[in-house]
């Protein structure tokens, strides 16, 4: 191949080739975990009841992909002259400065239709931002009682693990799950490898109902992202590619599990998410147990 010719590997985010037909691992499940189905977890729910926190870049609350769901949000802003270097801007009517953030809203919402999202922004028009109004939005997310948090972000700054790691721990405890998109590249990101974090990378797929699990760090779940079509700036759409777009597959799955089943703790959340994966299959009988005297 020459070098002008573009590679399908090339295209594709990082670790997304842990979901490829040629590298996917087949899972099993064993005892109660395999008697958990998908209609258990969350067949007839439709997110209601359930807020979710989409920090990014903002949402565009009248693009029709969110279909009026947008309950509000935050815009957090660096601001020297505050104790906290952060200001935080109460925004009940929501604009996207980039479109990233629609993007994302617009797929969970399209899973979870009666899920009430609220707008973090963090980032601007370049997608960029610094780690502390990440950090600042997490936190808001966390003390405004969020059930879910999507981040299609991360921050690669060392100095920040120590911090991010806290409030993942915070979120863990508050019941509050984390949903992050893993790097695009293949380097390090804060806070998708902790592991109280649900950390997702894109696959070929489209079905939005397709997601597999990964038992080989650093990435834990597989959903579509690749040439995806999504929201877009301006109540347009546009087909786009990175891990990004699979995290709010994932966040969006779970809005549906936590409306149904409102009590279950992130760690157990996550146990379903394992056991209802498309690559999961009951564990083989253990030989001889057809013959064993019952106790």
């Amino acid at each position: 191949m020459s070098g002008s010719e573009p590679s399908d590997e090339i295209l594709r985010p990082a670790w997304s080739s842990q979901f490829s037909a040629e590298t996917l691992q087949q899972i099993s499940s064993a005892g109660p975990i395999a008697e958990i189905t998908r209609e258990w977890a969350w067949g007839g729910s439709t997110g209601k009841g359930i807020r979710v926190a989409v920090i990014d870049s903002g949402i565009e609350h009248d693009h029709p992909a969110v279909g009026g769901s947008i309950r509000g949000g935050t815009i957090v802003e660096f601001d020297r002259r505050t104790k906290s270097q952060l200001r935080f801007n109460q925004d009940d009517r929501p604009a996207d400065i980039f479109g990233h953030g629609t993007a994302c809203a617009g797929i969970i919402h399209s899973i979870a239709p009666e899920a009430e999202l609220y707008s973090v922004r963090v980032i601007g028009r370049d997608l960029t931002g610094k780690a502390m109004q990440f950090a600042g939005g997490l936190r808001w997310a966390i003390e405004h009682e969020m059930n879910v948090v999507n981040m299609s972000l991360s921050t690669s700054r060392e100095e920040f693990y120590g911090l991010f790691h806290e409030l993942a721990d915070e979120a863990y405890f508050k019941g509050v799950l984390l949903v992050s998109a893993v790097n695009n590249i293949p380097a390090p990101s804060y806070p998708s490898l902790y592991s109280s974090v649900v950390s997702v990378a894109a696959h070929e797929g489209h079905d939005p109902f397709t997601f597999f699990y990964n038992p080989t760090p650093p990435v834990e779940f597989g959903a579509p992202g690749i040439d995806v079509n999504v929201a877009w700036l301006n109540k347009s759409y546009s087909t786009s590619t990175g891990n990004s777009f699979a995290a709010p597959h994932i966040t969006g799955i779970v809005a549906l599990i936590r409306s149904k089943h409102p009590d279950l703790t992130p760690f157990q959340i996550k146990t379903v998410l394992f056991a209802c994966a498309t690559n999961a299959r009951p564990a083989p009988a253990v030989p001889g147990d057809a013959g064993k005297n019952p106790a």
